[in-house]
């Protein structure tokens, strides 16, 4: 397997994970409001930015390694059926870029900061070092709000995609 396809496969499994605990969220009852207001600590980013930054991570990598012009997620959401329905949108650029081809492993990434800070790295560690840290970050973050927010959730919500891979016992 390609570092690339390693990406939409991964890429694929968390916006699925995402999506799975913004509909436990509704089914449990969060409102909308805690969707904005709800956050682990007072110097983090509530609820709604988690999943957005996310879905922009998987954004940025499919402009810098698969080519795609995608306008990253600016708008505050607000609510969870703008949440769902923009990582529905996030599923399908990534199944589009599953039939693109992908940067070389070793092409150039170089990306600034908007604070200035400049890396430089090649398309294979910019996924593994870069993308894949920030996108998990956020991902486990929002799962954190969740929890703290009520909802019963439980490390099978995150890693749920797991259960293909299950066979009986012995």
């Amino acid at each position: 397997m390609s570092y690339s396809s390693a990406a939409i496969a991964t890429f694929g499994n968390i916006l699925g994970t995402l999506d799975h605990l913004a509909a436990k969220a509704q089914k449990a009852g969060v409102s909308d409001e805690r969707l904005v207001v709800g956050r682990l600590a007072e110097d983090m980013l509530p609820l709604e930015s988690q999943f957005r930054i996310a879905v922009n991570q998987v954004y940025m990598a499919l402009g810098r390694v698969w080519g795609m012009d995608i306008p990253h997620e600016e708008t505050a959401l607000a609510s969870f059926d703008e949440v769902r329905a923009m990582l529905a949108k996030a599923r399908e650029y990534v199944a589009s870029a599953g039939e693109r081809e992908a940067a070389a492993h070793d092409a150039e990434i170089d990306m600034t900061l908007p604070n200035g800070m400049r890396f430089v790295m090649a398309a294979h560690e910019y996924l593994r070092d870069w993308t894949m840290p920030n996108f998990y970050f956020h991902a486990a973050t929002a799962y954190a709000i969740l929890r703290k927010e009520g909802v019963g959730l439980g490390k099978i919500d995150f890693v749920g995609f797991l259960a293909r891979y299950a066979r009986p016992a012995g």
